[in-house]
């Protein structure tokens, strides 16, 4: 039995970050699939799976007490629209199956968690904003059918360059951003840059640096990321 289930499309940039968390983990789950347009995500009946919930964003989860201390407990996460709490959900799942898959994805000491809570909270407030506005307007305004706003993917293309100069300079100093071992702070950019490394209109901001471009080569390139794009091509179940 799965010990987690991860409600919402993979295509979700915050669905994505924690699937690709779990892989890391080596975490078992089932992916359930909820129609967010048609609101079931609102439902009586969805919002009766809630427990002792995060309700700050992005991703709910739901965290059921096991009637028996020897069982493992289930954490239910819970896709919305925003994508703040995946960050939260992450680290939870970290901290939780902190023996099994890719150890050092939260550190391996407490300096190296403030490191990577460093870099997470960089990427929460500066990389995501920018990122977040450019995902929505280069790669679901067209599937949604809505007109892309050209003056918001310029401004933002602007802003987005700043973040990746720092990064760059940062990427000179160290393999990754919180040190030289892959972190959740790599991690996080990995569902906003998968969609903007591969438009037209910001290609450029991932491949210009030479650590960037070394760095964003590396962390893609990870077996469990690429678990979270096949999942993304699957066809959705009917």
């Amino acid at each position: 039995m799965a010990a987690v289930t991860v409600y919402g499309p993979p295509l979700s940039t915050a669905v994505a970050r924690v699937l690709a968390c779990l892989f890391e983990k080596e975490v078992s789950f089932q992916l359930a699939a909820v129609d967010m347009a048609k609101g079931q995500h609102k439902s009586p009946d969805f919002l009766k799976l809630q427990g002792l919930v995060w309700q700050a964003g992005g991703i709910s989860a739901e965290i059921t007490a096991p009637p028996d201390r020897h069982r493992v407990s289930c954490v239910r996460l819970i896709s919305a629209e925003i994508s703040d709490e995946s960050r939260a959900i992450s680290r939870y799942i970290c901290d939780k199956y902190a023996d099994q898959g890719y150890k050092a994805l939260f550190g391996n000491s407490i300096l190296e968690r403030a490191r990577i809570d460093q870099w997470l909270e960089a990427e929460s407030q500066n990389f995501n904003p920018p990122s977040s506005v450019l995902v929505f307007q280069l790669a679901f305004a067209p599937r949604m059918g809505l007109k892309q706003d050209p003056e918001a993917i310029k401004e933002n293309v602007g802003k987005l360059a700043k973040v990746v100069d720092v990064y760059e300079r940062r990427l000179e100093e160290s393999r990754f951003l919180a040190g030289d071992e892959f972190s959740l702070a790599d991690l996080t950019h990995l569902p906003n840059g998968q969609f903007l490394a591969n438009a037209a209109e910001s290609a450029h901001l991932f491949t210009t640096g030479t650590n960037v471009a070394r760095w964003w080569g590396e962390i893609s390139s990870r077996p469990s990321w690429k678990k979270v794009i096949e999942a993304q091509l699957a066809p959705v179940p009917s």
